[in-house]
């Protein structure tokens, strides 16, 4: 089975960009991919047009062969935008070689080792009172794992010491009101300093959060490093990491407990594979990055069900949040549903997700720019 064509299509859902990519063969099978890099798909449109010039003649069914070349047939191999595009590309493929055995993509990579997938669902307010009561709505339709996001300003403005005095009474409370029965964590979204992270964890009684998400950012494991001596709660970090080489230091000098992988942005599921056994040989459970379309979702709901070492998949289609594109979306005619707070894990070949060819052709790119955020002072500072 030849790869006749890839078609990058990045194209507006809801409120921002989503690159859907289709992979087709000389036998009439197609395959669906994804990619992660938000809000530089132009950037990941080019590279998968310099990998189509010489995929097309490939046999689709060499997933490992084709991946291995994709990354190192360069000088300049690796990066963000490279591994966004092979990711893409290495999901589809997976898809066409489920459909054309007839299994669903977990077979491939091992088989299923449950039949749903848990998720964790986020509140969609700032820390209030209002943000308490969506997670007590979680809670009662069967999240046991809630997620929340800091305070911040609406005006561009973002000062981390007033988010974290802003923040922590309302974690406090909310540990309070949803008792110890409920995993609860927080992404600080790489916004904070090591100083600020642990002030912040220092203000809370040991025990108040389960999990802190990307305090900081991760250029320099050894950050994390001094970080991880001045508290005790565990961290989840990952979803920007684009390589298991990233990932090298994180897991063998055991610095976090949680991977936040994103299978759309570290090399598809070839690469997710190898980072979870890595880290199954650590003790490090798997806690998948899904914030984009149904592709994304479907193909870590594959990943989750084939790995020992599991712990939740990230939902944004909970009802706190519901956003259209990140849940269910009219573009797909196939596409993953939540039952509850579970995904189930399907049987159907492939990834169990297809795409309204025409829908997608229609939809416009828009050009997104993420939120440029400053401090009081004037100086730029994280989103």
């Amino acid at each position: 089975m030849k790869i006749t064509n890839i078609i990058p299509y990045p194209t507006w859902v809801a409120h921002r960009n989503q690159l859907i990519v289709k992979v087709e063969t000389d036998e009439g099978i197609y395959g669906w991919g994804e990619s992660g890099l938000s809000g530089r798909e132009k950037a990941v449109v080019g590279a998968i047009e310099h990998y189509r010039e010489w995929l097309i003649g490939k046999d689709a069914f060499n997933i490992g062969a084709i991946w291995q070349e994709m990354y190192r047939s360069q000088y300049f191999e690796g990066g963000r935008v490279l591994q966004a595009a092979i990711s893409a590309i290495d999901i589809a493929l997976h898809d066409i070689k489920g459909k054309a055995l007839g299994v669903p993509v977990y077979e491939l990579l091992g088989g299923k080792q449950r039949d749903h997938i848990p998720t964790f669902a986020s509140t969609g307010i700032s820390p209030s009172a209002e943000m308490i009561d969506q997670a007590k709505e979680l809670k009662e339709r069967g999240w046991n794992v809630i997620r929340f996001f800091p305070a911040q300003d609406t005006d561009g403005i973002f000062e981390p010491r007033e988010s974290i005095a802003a923040t922590v009474p309302w974690l406090i409370k909310a540990r309070e009101e949803l008792g110890d029965g409920v995993v609860l964590g927080i992404d600080y979204h790489h916004r904070l300093s090591v100083a600020e992270t642990a002030s912040f964890c220092q203000k809370m009684p040991s025990g108040t959060l389960d999990f802190l998400e990307e305090p900081i950012r991760d250029e320099t494991p050894e950050a994390y490093e001094s970080l991880r001596t001045m508290t005790d709660v565990p961290f989840a970090i990952g979803e920007e990491f684009a390589s298991k080489w990233q990932f090298l230091p994180y897991i063998e000098r055991g610095i976090h407990q949680y991977n936040r992988i994103d299978v759309c942005n570290v090399g598809g599921l070839t690469e997710s594979m190898k980072v979870a056994g890595w880290s199954e040989a650590h003790y490090v459970d798997m806690m998948p990055h899904n914030p984009l379309g149904p592709i994304c979702t479907a193909a870590t709901i594959h990943f989750s069900a084939a790995v020992a070492n599991f712990a939740w998949l990230e939902t944004r289609a909970s009802p706190a949040e519901s956003y259209m594109g990140r849940g269910e979306s009219p573009l797909f005619t196939e596409q993953p549903k939540l039952d509850g707070a579970v995904y189930k894990v399907p049987d159907t070949p492939g990834l169990g997700v297809d795409v309204d060819e025409e829908a997608i052709q229609a939809q416009s790119f828009k050009f997104w720019e993420a939120p440029h955020w400053k401090r009081r002072d004037g100086s730029v500072t994280n989103w």
